[in-house]
């Protein structure tokens, strides 16, 4: 059983889809697919056109594959065809038109497998003339013909225009080569139609040429309108007038009729066969009536003119002052210019405010008295005769609102000595306002305010401080006398001057450790900014605004640094930056520090002396270790003379003879106690021992070359005297002691020089 169904499912696939039978057998692949278009892609109206599809087909069998043909125009499917060849689908196009304009494109199916050609265009040129058929060559107003306009042999989507004397009056879209249309004609007269039409091919259209032209001959209807009006002479406002209006030689016809009564643009009364209308004749309405007959498309029409002579004219309002304050008294007069004397006496005419409470009583007719409100009013005045009513044009009275005190007041700051602004203002008052500035009451200047926001303001430069006292400004809106205001009264900036800089100490010498104050101090009005600069510095060290002339700032703690130049700058709200001469600081030492540097001066100086004592004791030690000395016992009196005489071979030297008293006293002599020695820092000081005095004698050898070492340079001889404390002479037997020191001109070198360090080789004197 199953294979029976094997065998039947295999059959049935054979018959239904050959092409899968050849497919399983054979193998194929479709290169190509082109369209052409013969005998041109552009060819004109009647011409015969065949669209050619080839497609060229690889495959490993004989026989031919089924294919499946497709012709497109425009994306649209126009024809398709299943062949069992390999020859071209030939697709004609007999007798193109316009409307085969298009894109033509063909596509082969093979086996589900689909390959599509390039597009190509056709391009149809050349239409038909249309023609143009009518019913009726000769018609009434208002009656209907038939219009009809062909094509001939164009095919698709068709426009067609009728038109009328070449003016476009129908138009309608069909999808045929043929359209019709009812015309009606209104008016009377030949008239000559004729048609067109526009062919649609996407994506624009082609136009053609227009048909003949038939004259249509319109007759007119004998249905006239009638438009009556009464009075038919000279009419005046207030009369009374009837307008009819009627159609003659009417037929009866199935279209309805209609008639309407119109006065410019407001329709008075309407009907069907008769209008009638009655109405008081006014001079400001339109003079021109109109009676209208509507008959389906038929129209009607007649106009008259009326001319209404005006009985009185538009009355006119006025005021008088025409400038008026609130609670003035003012006065309102209502007045016609021109009256019909013919129809019309003085008294006939009457007027009177609208509203009623106008809060103003009549003193005449059309005069009216009283004050004026504290706001605006409008006021219309009525006239009115035989039952004409007339309205002037209304009257706003807007009351000036009287200008208050003005202010006067000083714009920013009053700089002595520059241009400043004074502005002069009113709280209340209506514009425009003039204001006049004046000095001591005698005018200066007067400026008008005429908008809101405008302000009125003055240039004033003032020398003195008093001066600003003596202005004052005046505000006038009206003929009046305008009120006055206070007196200015504004704070002068005087402008800084005198700058000085000085400084306090707290010592006649400025020295470290103490403290200074820096004054800045100046001429002018407050406040004032000061800046303390230190040269040296851009910014400065002290900076403030005091509401003083003066200013200070202190160095608690002076150092060093503190020195040099300081200058103060000032400026006040004159913006002028004034500069003082610069004050020199000189900060000294502390006094601490010069009593160290003094005692490290005096013990330096100490040490120095005591170097120089100690030098010049050491130097004389030496001098007594290093010579010989010649000891020489005696007793000579006080008026004896000691002379000791050194001979050398060649030459004697005396030593220098000192007086004492009236002796003569040697090297070895006795000082006496005369007290000059102080005069000379060399002599020694009188104590309680013996005095001693030492004197140098030169030689160039020494006295005794057996006895004294040889040196070379210059011998030193000594001699000590020694006297009585008491400047007696001393009668004591104390030893005359003589020290030489003797310089040889041999060499030192290699020379023993015997030291003394003491007086242990000293005679002992014997009492």
């Amino acid at each position: 059983m199953g294979l029976l169904l094997l065998l039947t499912s295999t059959l049935l696939s054979s018959y239904f889809h050959p092409g899968r039978v050849v497919n399983a057998q054979q193998s194929f692949t479709i290169r190509d697919v082109t369209l052409s278009i013969e005998p041109s892609t552009d060819v004109t109206r009647d011409t015969n056109v065949t669209l050619r599809c080839q497609a060229i087909v690889s495959s490993s069998g004989q026989e031919p594959l089924s294919r499946e043909y497709t012709i497109y125009k425009d994306s649209n499917t126009i024809y398709t065809k299943t062949s069992s060849t390999s020859e071209d689908l030939l697709y004609p196009l007999p007798e193109v038109r316009v409307s085969n304009t298009g894109k033509y494109k063909c596509a082969v199916n093979i086996e589900g497998k689909q390959v599509t050609s390039e597009a190509k265009k056709l391009t149809v040129t050349g239409l038909s003339r249309p023609v143009l058929h009518l019913n009726k060559r000769a018609v009434s107003e208002g009656e209907e013909l038939t219009a009809s306009c062909t094509a001939p042999g164009e095919t698709g989507f068709i426009f067609f225009y009728f038109y009328e004397d070449s003016k476009e009056i129908l138009e309608k879209q069909v999808n045929s080569n043929q359209a019709e249309a009812k015309l009606r004609f209104n008016s009377i007269g030949i008239h000559k139609i004729h048609c067109s039409y526009i062919v649609l091919v996407t994506p624009g259209s082609f136009k053609s040429n227009q048909s003949t032209s038939i004259t249509v001959s319109v007759k007119e209807l004998p249905i006239t309108v009638v438009l009556e009006i009464a009075p038919q002479y000279k009419i005046y406002e207030g009369d009374q007038l009837v307008i009819l209006c009627t159609m003659n030689n009417f037929a009866h016809s199935s279209e309805s009729v209609h008639l309407y009564l119109s006065q410019g643009t407001r329709l008075l009364s309407t009907g069907s066969t008769k209008v009638n209308h009655s109405m008081v004749a006014q001079a400001k309405d339109p003079g021109e009536f109109e009676c209208r007959l509507e008959m389906g498309n038929i129209v009607k029409v007649t106009t008259k003119t009326v001319s209404v002579t005006e009985l009185f004219s538009v009355p006119t309002l006025t005021m008088s002052p025409a400038e008026v304050f609130q609670k003035d008294y003012m006065t309102l007069t209502c007045k016609s210019e021109s009256y019909a004397t013919e129809r019309l006496s003085k008294g006939e005419l009457t007027y009177s405010l609208d509203p009623p409470q106008s809060f103003l009583m009549s003193k005449d007719n059309g005069v009216f008295f009283g004050k004026a409100l504290l706001y605006d009013f409008n006021y219309t005045c009525v006239a009115q005769a035989k039952g004409v009513v007339k309205h002037s044009e209304t009257l706003t009275v807007r009351p000036k609102v009287a200008v208050s005190i003005p202010k006067i007041s000083v714009v920013g700051r009053a700089v002595l000595g520059q241009p400043f602004k004074v502005l002069c203002q009113s709280d209340t008052g209506s514009l425009p306002i003039n204001y006049t500035l004046l000095k001591d009451y005698t005018p200066l200047s007067t400026t008008s305010v005429k908008l809101p926001f405008q302000q009125a303001l003055f240039t004033v430069n003032i020398t003195n401080t008093n001066e600003i006292n003596k202005y004052m400004c005046e505000a006038k809106n009206s003929h009046k006398e305008g009120p006055l205001s206070k007196r200015l009264n504004a704070t002068v900036v005087v402008p800084l001057s005198d700058l000085i800089l000085s400084f306090i100490s707290n010592s006649q010498e400025i020295s470290e450790g103490g403290y200074l104050y820096l004054i800045c101090s100046t001429l002018g009005t407050p406040p004032i900014t000061f800046k303390l600069y230190h040269e040296g510095t851009e910014q400065p060290v002290y900076s403030t605004t005091s509401n003083l002339n003066h200013t200070s700032y202190e160095i608690p703690v002076l150092s060093k640094e503190h020195s040099g130049k300081y200058y103060c700058e000032a400026v006040n709200h004159a913006n002028i930056v004034i500069t003082s001469d610069p004050v020199i600081i000189d900060v000294h030492l502390a006094l601490w520090k010069k009593a160290v540097i003094g005692v490290f001066s005096l013990v330096v100086l100490l040490v120095l002396l005591v170097a120089a004592v100690l030098y010049f004791r050491s130097n004389r030690g030496k001098r007594e270790a290093a010579a010989e000395l010649s000891v020489k016992p005696s007793s000579p009196k006080s008026d004896d003379s000691l002379t000791v005489n050194l001979t050398h071979d060649t030459e004697v030297y005396n030593a220098a003879t000192v007086k004492v008293g009236r002796a003569e006293v040697s090297v070895w002599s006795k000082r006496p106690p005369v007290a000059d020695a102080t005069n000379d820092e060399e002599s020694s000081v009188v104590s309680s021992e013996p005095d001693v005095e030492y004197t140098e004698v030169v030689h160039p050898q020494p006295v005794d070359p057996a006895r004294v070492p040889l040196r070379k340079g210059t011998d030193t001889v000594y001699s000590e005297l020694q006297n009585s404390p008491h400047g007696a002479a001393d009668h004591h037997n104390y030893g005359s002691v003589e020290y030489a020191e003797l310089n040889s001109e041999q060499p030192e070198a290699d020379h023993y020089y015997p030291e003394v360090n003491s007086y242990q080789d000293l005679p002992v004197p014997v009492d």
